[in-house]
Formats: C-alpha cells, sequence, structure tokens
C-alpha cells in the first residue's frame, strides 16, 4: 500500500490555514491540522467530514503558544507516521495597536503565537522532514514582515521576526532535502476583516495563497521559491 504523502497545518481551522488544508486534502496528502479552540475544531471536522471518516483529516486542540504543547502534538504525529513532506507554518493572532499604547502584554502574545510557534513547531517537525526522499516548510509571514506601519504595533515586530526566522532556517537547510518557502500575502479576505465594510472583490481570496503553495511544492527537486509575495491587484489596503 502506497502510503500518503503527510502535510502538517498549524492553524488550518479558518482562513489561509484552511484553504491549504483543503486543497492538499483534495490532492491526496493526509493532513494533520490544529485549532486554538474546540469550537473551530469541531467545525471544521463537520465541513470535512469526508476526509475525516476516511482518515485523510486529522483536527486537534492545539494551543500553539505552549511549547511544550506543540512538541507533545508533533510527537503523537511522528511517533506513529515517521515522516513528513510538508509542514506549513500559518498559525497567528493580529492585534492593532501602537507600541505606546497597546495593552500590557500583547508583545508577549503576539510574539509567542506567531513567531515561538513557528520556531517551536519547526523544530519539532524538522526531524521527520529530514527523512522524507523531499520535504518543504512554508512559513506564512506577511506583507507587514517587510512593511511597518502606524498601528502594527508588536504585529509587524512579530511578523518581521517571522521572515527573519525563515530567512535563516533557508541557509541552514540549502544542503539538505528541505526546502524552505516564505509566504508574504497582503489583504486576503479571512475573519480578521469581517466587518471591516470593505468589499471582498477588494481582496484576495485564501484559496489564491494555497494555489501558490501547491506550485511551489511541486517544483523540481532542484529549485525552490525561497519567497512569495502576494498582493491584491489594486494594492494592499
Amino acid at each position: 500500500m502506497i502510503k500518503s504523502p503527510i502535510l502538517v497545518v498549524t492553524g488550518g481551522t479558518k482562513g489561509i490555514g484552511k484553504a491549504i488544508v483543503s486543497r492538499f486534502l483534495n490532492e491526496g496528502f493526509q493532513v494533520f491540522t490544529c485549532g486554538s479552540t474546540e469550537s473551530s475544531v469541531r467545525r471544521l471536522r463537520l465541513e470535512m467530514d469526508e476526509f475525516v471518516k476516511a482518515g485523510k483529516l486529522l483536527v486537534a486542540q492545539v494551543d500553539v503558544a505552549d511549547k511544550k504543547v506543540i512538541q507533545d502534538w508533533a510527537f503523537s504525529i511522528v511517533s506513529v507516521h515517521g515522516s513528513v513532506e510538508i509542514l506549513v507554518n500559518n498559525a497567528g493572532v493580529f492585534l492593532p495597536g501602537t507600541i505606546s499604547e497597546e495593552a500590557d502584554g500583547t508583545f508577549e502574545k503576539l510574539m509567542q503565537t506567531n513567531l515561538a510557534s513557528a520556531y517551536h513547531a519547526t523544530r519539532s517537525f524538522l526531524p521527520a522532514l529530514r527523512t522524507a526522499p523531499m520535504a518543504h516548510i512554508f512559513t506564512i509571514c506577511s506583507t507587514a514582515s517587510i512593511m511597518a506601519y502606524t498601528n502594527g504595533g508588536s504585529y509587524c515586530i512579530s511578523k518581521f521576526g517571522l521572515l527573519g526566522m525563515n530567512k535563516v532556517l533557508r541557509e541552514e537547510l540549502k544542503t539538505t532535502n528541505v526546502r524552505v518557502t516564505s509566504v508574504l500575502p497582503g489583504a486576503t479576505f479571512t475573519d480578521s476583516w469581517s466587518g471591516a465594510g470593505i468589499p471582498e472583490t477588494r481582496f484576495m481570496k485564501p484559496e489564491d495563497v494555497a494555489d501558490c503553495l501547491w506550485s511551489a511544492w511541486n517544483l523540481s527537486p532542484g529549485c525552490v521559491v525561497e519567497e512569495i509575495l502576494l498582493r491584491p491587484l489594486l494594492g494592499d489596503l
């Protein structure tokens, strides 16, 4: 029996993460993903019931800001399946504000959720990625990783750090079987924009990002897309 390739996506119950989960499931991958709340996990299981029943999709409730929880989740996957073909560091949270005025604890929350989670997930899954004939790490950064703005505060700081981490990772893994890609989406229509009063047509679709990951994964083994920068046709918001 041929083993299905394995994709792991953090924060895959909604938005860009959910679009990535759906795309790779439909391409024959076995997918492991997680959400931060019981309700988000339950909702995804119901929406993708066909894949859940077939054993193709396993969804767990994981607090990505907790190092040990990430490590335990990774162990539960790797100890059974051995190798992993793709890791997508997608989990994150957006809290607007300025450095001088944002609430106490905002910096720590965003750094733990947006940056430290990707660091610990990468370290936890890297041994399993190395055992695959060809593997890939995608990290979902943001245009906020390269463009500071007034109300970005600690969010921008965390996203700048995330891109920096992935650049270091790319250098470290150049001589291995693991390709590394930083993905920098601009305004994408997700829950973060709900209630903003901006037409949906002004945004990119989460599926656009998922399609780019699929294309990058399918390049020949001797090629890697180091960065993918995506913006709405009319520019960012």
